[in-house]
């Protein structure tokens, strides 16, 4: 196993959208910053955030978070942020065109994957996704039922 670089230790996550890589065929990622409030910075810092049942949507040529739960911050005062608020994204212009461009395609939707620091900053990371089917998401399933299997039976060898 490879020794981790700095720069790869600084860009842990702070969370996961596991249900993401589930229900969806990523095709595309970008990594986009966020415009914040202090304490939801506090409270992402504190790992209160969850990803779960979350979008991204184009909205007058900007793109925009939706439905991610940041809780309220555990050393809060008078100063409080609403946990679900819309929160938008900042990309570049020629990015958010191309996004544009992909998302009017039917079946295609953005779907933040995870959420980290980079210097310092909140980061996340967009995937262009299309819808698996069931028989997708069966056919994945037992590719990951197959890979525990021979990971056991190797382990169990040595």
């Amino acid at each position: 196993m490879a020794e981790k670089t700095a720069r790869e230790l600084a860009q842990q996550n702070i969370a996961e959208n596991r249900k993401a890589f589930h229900d969806y065929h990523i095709l595309q990622t970008w990594e986009a910053g966020m415009v914040l409030l202090g304490t939801e910075v506090k409270s992402i810092r504190e790992g209160r955030v969850n990803l779960r049942d979350s979008f991204a949507r184009v909205e007058k040529g900007e793109i925009w978070l939706h439905s991610v739960n940041i809780s309220s911050y555990s050393h809060r005062g008078y100063a409080d942020h609403e946990p679900l608020r819309q929160r938008k994204l900042l990309l570049h212009r020629d990015e958010i065109r191309k996004l544009i461009g992909q998302t009017t395609e039917k079946g295609m939707t953005l779907v933040p994957l995870r959420l980290y620091f980079k210097s310092g900053r909140v980061k996340v990371e967009l995937g262009l996704a299309k819808g698996k089917k069931d028989y997708d998401k069966r056919e994945t399933i037992k590719r990951r039922e197959v890979e525990r299997e021979t990971r056991a039976a190797v382990k169990a060898r040595q």
